[in-house]
């Protein structure tokens, strides 16, 4: 018999397992193939999603390693891009957390030219906007750099380039982290203060409050610096709300002896900046002051549907959806606190949720909404923020499209009759892909529960266009959330959107969402009509729906 060379080279249908010819595809982690992305936007997906716990298929070292690299590349080409883009996501509150972008700026004090280490040291209070944030750097610096000039007058910029008050609460409420302390940080950088407030602030932090004068200062920046010290030998709880009333203490000023008191906590709650309510709502359950009926609820509901407070706070939507999700569950993530939740308080995180985003323009285009819950999306969390893994967090982006697009399927796909081990599944996915019967109005902790439960096995990312193609459904968009690991299909992603638009006549866009920051992608970088997304900021839904409108 002849050989039939196209079963062997063939540039239209490709197995998942091989490249597609000619398209410059690299081998993924999952051992299929899709395209390595450029070292700017693996950059920026470190920036975004950090590399906190890894994934389901590399570990956090090899992780950090191979994006810590690619920032390095990044910093010999142009290091002055690295840190604009640094300070750009940083202050654009696009990640979850700021730690990936201060280990980046570390890396640009020590490791670029000089332009671009006295760059990065001037934005470093851009940065590192709070004590803790410093203190992160401090650590990450030592690994690649001393502590010479420009990181001494770069960490005395930012002391003395905060006002006093600023200062002495920065002073107060961050006190250490990491094994470093605001006393650390003055012995090495030595700053000359820039006003005798500052001196005093100095004073305070290295020698207490008994070098500096036992009665209320004249001054006002350094009156919290006193509050402190009453708060900290306070005899009573009467003593401590009196405190709290007079000075609009927030609770990282309070002794943790009276955090346990629904009274104290009944003073804290109208001054507790909304980032901290929602870290603490747990507690204020725990404790009694949140419970069904109470006042405090409404008040505390009504703050967390404020809109215009959320946008003030920079709530990043993933810190909204893990007090969503603890809160749910009934107990704290670290610890023995637990608490009965209150439906008020989470049918205001669920709304909070969906405000924390911008305002989306419906694109009024066919759109399918595909969530991967194939095996490697029950990886590690998502940016490290605890209980969310890339399916969860797919699934609840995947419901801020749904309240605002009304032509909207939505599918779950994981490979077809494999359960990822090399076995046959014999659950009720056996094709890969079904449609969820999903509602805009469904509270977003049951649709979580009911995706977390759903059959999962290996990766085929080409299955919701070849679903469309198959049901004869008219899609102009396909927004597939995934980590990219494809590799257990017949026929690549980009090749099986070609055929949808070749076999319907639709010139289908697809948008690849990546849930984590490896540096692959499924889309073609050559092909206009896809776009690769990363992260879950409040602007991503708003950035999709501007591409799907072309």
């Amino acid at each position: 018999m002849s050989m039939n060379y196209r079963t062997v080279f063939n540039t239209r249908v490709t197995p998942q397992a091989q490249p597609i010819p000619g398209a410059g595809q690299t081998a993924n982690s999952a051992g299929g193939f899709a395209w390595q992305v450029d070292d700017w936007t693996q950059l920026e997906r470190f920036l975004i999603l950090g590399s906190e716990g890894g994934t389901f298929y590399v570990g956090e070292q090899k992780l950090t390693v191979d994006n810590a690299q690619a920032a390095v590349r990044c910093l010999q080409a142009d290091g002055l891009r690295v840190v604009a883009q640094v300070v750009d996501v940083s202050q654009g509150g696009k990640a979850a957390k700021n730690d990936p972008a201060l280990f980046v700026l570390a890396l640009a004090s020590g490791l670029g030219d000089l332009e671009t280490r006295r760059a990065a040291m001037a934005a470093l209070p851009a940065v590192a906007r709070t004590g803790t944030h410093l203190f992160h750097f401090l650590e990450y610096v030592e690994g690649v750099r001393g502590w010479g000039r420009l990181l001494r007058n770069g960490v005395t910029d930012w002391y003395n380039g905060m006002d006093a008050s600023r200062l002495a609460y920065q002073a107060v409420k961050y006190q250490q982290r990491d094994g470093w302390s605001h006393r650390d940080a003055l012995r090495l950088a030595k700053p000359v203060p820039a006003t005798p407030q500052h001196d005093a602030i100095f004073g305070w932090i290295a020698k207490g409050w008994s070098e500096v004068g036992g009665e209320l200062p004249a001054d006002e920046s350094l009156r919290l610096l006193w509050v402190y010290e009453q708060a900290k030998r306070a005899a009573s709880e009467e003593q401590i709300r009196g405190l709290v009333r007079e000075h609009r203490l927030t609770w990282e000023f309070v002794p943790s002896e009276w955090l346990g008191s629904p009274s104290v906590w009944e003073e804290l709650l109208p001054n507790l900046p909304l980032g901290a309510l929602l870290r603490n709502l747990g507690r204020l359950s725990a404790n009694g002051l949140l419970v069904a009926g109470a006042a405090e609820v409404d008040t505390v509901a009504a703050r967390l549907r404020d809109r215009d407070a959320i946008r003030r706070a920079r709530l990043h939507p993933l810190a909204v959806l893990v007090a969503m999700k603890t809160y749910a569950s009934g107990q704290g993530v670290r610890g023995s606190l637990k608490w009965e939740p209150v439906s008020a308080i989470s049918d205001a995180l669920d709304e909070a949720f969906y405000l924390a985003f911008e305002n989306v323009e419906a694109t009024g285009k066919r759109t399918m909404l595909a969530l991967d819950v194939s095996g490697s999306m029950e990886g590690p969390d998502i940016a490290g923020m605890p209980g969310i893994s890339p399916r969860i967090a797919s699934a609840a982006l995947a419901l801020v499209t749904m309240r605002t697009e009304e032509k909207v399927v939505v599918t779950a796909f994981t490979s077809a009759g494999s359960d990822g081990m090399g076995s046959v599944s014999r659950r009720r996915h056996d094709s890969g892909i079904s449609t969820l019967d999903l509602s805009p109005r469904q509270r977003l902790d049951d649709v979580v529960k009911r995706i977390s439960g759903l059959p999962f096995g290996g990766t085929d990312c080409a299955l919701p266009m070849l679903y469309a193609l198959e049901r004869g459904l008219e899609v102009d968009a396909f927004v597939v959330y995934t980590d990219s690991e494809t590799w257990a299909g017949s026929i690549h992603p980009s090749q099986a959107l070609a055929q949808y638009r070749e076999r319907t006549g639709i010139p289908a866009k697809l948008v690849v969402v990546g849930m984590t920051s490896n540096g692959f992608s499924i889309a073609d970088p050559r092909d206009p009509g896809m776009l690769d997304v990363v992260g879950m900021s409040t602007e991503t839904p708003q950035v999709i729906s501007q591409f799907i409108r072309g």
